[in-house]
């Protein structure tokens, strides 16, 4: 299902013991969940996955319906403190989440919701001086099943 793309990436990052450990657990979905005021007070490193939208892919030039497959965009945002760190945790969260979709058994409850094919793409590397960390969205243009 199209609409919970994001689900399965949570799932993959959660179950990593790797990655659990490397952002103390700080693995969120959409948002950090707390008030606005103490946003900053967050430490990287951690990571938050977000479902960007997507868009329905027609079957063929005169369909007048869904097309059988979307095209969902999912953003992983990940922080750590240096610079050499979130190179590293970047490498895991790819590895890991391709481990994972490449492993999950076929019988498994939500296997569906693995993408039937994506696209990675990573947008530059920032700072910021107010966590102070650094910071980089690596973006899945995904291809699944609309139902």
């Amino acid at each position: 299902m199209s609409l919970q793309t994001d689900v399965i990436f949570i799932r993959a990052l959660q179950e990593s013991n790797e990655i659990v450990e490397y952002v103390d657990d700080h693995i969120y979905n959409t948002a950090i969940p707390m008030p606005e005021e103490d946003a900053d007070n967050v430490s990287a490193p951690y990571i938050i996955v977000a479902f960007n939208g997507f868009v329905n892919s027609d079957t063929t030039k005169d369909s007048e319906y869904d097309g059988m497959t979307d095209n969902v965009q999912i953003g992983i945002t990940i922080t750590a403190i240096t610079r050499p760190q979130l190179a590293a945790l970047a490498i895991m969260v790819r590895k890991v989440i391709r481990e994972f979709f490449f492993n999950l058994p076929d019988n498994d409850e939500e296997y569906t919701l693995v993408p039937l094919d994506y696209i990675l793409s990573a947008q530059p590397v920032q700072y910021d001086e107010d966590k102070p960390c650094y910071w980089q969205v690596l973006t899945y243009q995904c291809v699944t099943n609309l139902d």
